[in-house]
């Protein structure tokens, strides 16, 4: 598309009126920031029909209609997983039309559809989105001094081992498959490491990191409750809250016990909110920098 076809009227009658009051094309050119030919051409066109407006027919033949494009449009917003090609697809057995992947990503663009990484979220039912709504409208009023007692908690595991998919190496052709050129990937699971933190507004537990073995209710008494939930509980006072999520360890009987023993009061949190949880900022720039972590010739370290 040519600098011309992209101005519009208002713009082309500015430009006719500066090159009648003699400006010379040089400086329409600098102050519109245009090509010289498109000025003179404008200014031609002007001088011999009296018009700035395009002739009909001038310019490639658009490939659709209006319709075909709001068919696009439409199909692509009842399906936002198709590809272009698919919608490409979709229109010729819909209309006859064969255009490319290419111009139907136009015409989405023209209508504001643009691709992007769709949002993800656990599966909600109607009753976790009731419970979540509830637990956010409790809430929402609370001070900075009523979220700073409370003790944000969780778990997460993380993979020492690089995804290869994701992962780009410089090399040499004809050196695919060199000791040096290839990941070491464990598809059951070596290499992964459980960890557990709790974040205040003004402070952080150490990061915890399980042995090898599954985080039961007696693990998590003894792991996490007793070593630094009770030191943040006699260190903030009677205030703290522990908010910590619905998973079964943390739900046991002897958690429960111990908490009451304790005098350590817990947040009501619903179920499958882990968005919720600012701790998942946490886990998120963790997970990060173990991608992009250069390993060391010992194996991973658990400090």
């Amino acid at each position: 598309m040519s600098n011309h076809q992209r101005l519009d009227d208002g713009m082309r009658w500015r430009i006719v009126g500066r090159l009648e009051a003699s400006q010379s094309q040089v400086q329409i050119c600098r102050e519109f920031n245009l090509t010289p030919s498109v000025v003179c051409n404008l200014w031609k066109q002007f001088l011999d029909t009296g018009s700035i407006g395009r002739k009909p027919g001038q310019g490639r033949p658009r490939a659709t209609t209006a319709t075909e494009d709001r068919y696009l449009s439409t199909i692509a917003r009842r399906n936002r997983g198709a590809t272009a090609s698919q919608l490409s697809r979709d229109l010729y057995a819909a209309t006859g039309t064969r255009v490319s992947r290419v111009t139907v990503s136009k015409r989405l663009h023209e209508t504001g559809l643009f691709t992007r990484r769709p949002a993800v979220c656990v599966p909600l039912t109607s009753t976790n989105r009731r419970v979540r709504l509830a637990w956010c409208r409790e809430h929402r009023d609370w001070s900075i001094n009523q979220w700073a007692t409370v003790l944000f908690t969780d778990e997460s595991r993380f993979s020492l081992n690089t995804d290869s998919r994701r992962t780009f190496i410089w090399r040499e052709p004809g050196t695919h498959y060199l000791p040096s050129n290839v990941c070491e990937i464990d598809h059951y699971g070596g290499g992964g490491l459980m960890v557990w933190a709790g974040i205040v507004l003004d402070g952080r537990t150490p990061l915890h990191v399980f042995e090898r073995g599954t985080v039961t209710g007696v693990r998590y008494r003894n792991e996490i409750l007793e070593p630094y939930v009770r030191l943040f509980r006699g260190a903030v006072g009677l205030e703290l809250i522990l908010m910590d999520d619905n998973a079964r360890p943390h739900r046991a009987l002897l958690v429960d016990e111990f908490l009451e023993s304790e005098d350590i009061r817990r947040m009501d949190w619903p179920a499958r909110s882990p968005d919720l949880n600012p701790i998942e900022h946490v886990w998120d720039a963790l997970g990060r920098a173990v991608t992009t972590r250069t390993p060391s010739l010992q194996g991973p370290s658990r400090k």
